[in-house]
């Protein structure tokens, strides 16, 4: 597998070796000692999550605050997403930036969301299994959002707002500048 770096520091896509004959293809989706080589993070993953989503659907943006402050390791092993990590580090140079990323069955492709980011997606085409590692588990009491359309944002979702399907939890997210509580550049969430 190999670690491709993106525009944010700390977010990045890995792409697994594939290999494929006639039979059909292999690859191995996760190692936990290749993932801490290639990117330098003492993290450990507890808790794998699986959602199916139907075209048009958009989740998100969720993060969850400190002390269960969570990174993903998001794959899709169905259909096709545009993933979309947003840093929410007062006093990041990037605050407010995102990176997009399609993710598909076909291209094996994973983000990794650091903490410190919030993350959502949208299914881009016919339904989508997504399958997440998390380094925390998932405690309500610590969850926040972010609305999918903030225009301070700027994510192109890559689909007509009035096909958007959400939850009528995420219909209430806020704004970013409405967000009291957010992460510090300036502290370190792994430690």
């Amino acid at each position: 597998m190999r670690l491709i770096k993106t525009d944010i520091e700390g977010v990045f896509i890995i792409e697994p070796r594939l290999f494929e004959d006639d039979r059909g293809y292999f690859f191995e989706s996760f190692s936990l000692s290749k993932f801490r080589d290639l990117s330098g993070l003492n993290t450990t993953f507890v808790q794998d999550n699986e959602s199916r989503s139907r075209e048009g659907v958009v989740r998100g943006l969720h993060f969850q605050l400190p002390p269960y402050a969570q990174s993903k390791l998001v794959r899709v092993v169905e259909g096709e997403i545009l993933d979309v990590a947003v840093d929410i580090r007062r006093g990041s140079p990037t605050f407010g930036r995102s990176v997009a990323v399609v993710l598909s069955a076909e291209n094996h492709r994973q983000l990794f969301v650091p903490r410190g980011f919030a993350h959502g997606f949208v299914v881009r085409r016919g339904d989508a299994v997504v399958q997440y590692k998390c380094d925390n588990p998932y405690a309500p009491e610590c969850e926040g959002s972010i609305a999918w359309n903030d225009a301070q944002l700027s994510v192109d979702w890559g689909i007509d707002p009035a096909k958007v399907i959400l939850s009528p939890k995420d219909m209430l997210n806020p704004q970013l500048s409405e967000c009291d509580t957010l992460f510090d550049y300036n502290v370190d969430y792994y430690a």
